[in-house]
């Protein structure tokens, strides 16, 4: 594969990965802040 060839490739992963990694780094939020709302609730 060529220069030109390559960095089309490594575009193309860069452009597609943050959209998962995003979403997981997101569901790990929101559990984060559920278990947080949820242990407040049980310490009352």
């Amino acid at each position: 594969m060529d220069n030109k060839g390559k960095t089309a490739v490594t575009k193309y992963h860069e452009k597609n990965k943050p959209a998962k990694f995003d979403k997981k780094q997101h569901l790990e939020k929101l559990r984060a802040e559920y278990l947080k709302k949820k242990q407040k609730q049980t310490d009352k």
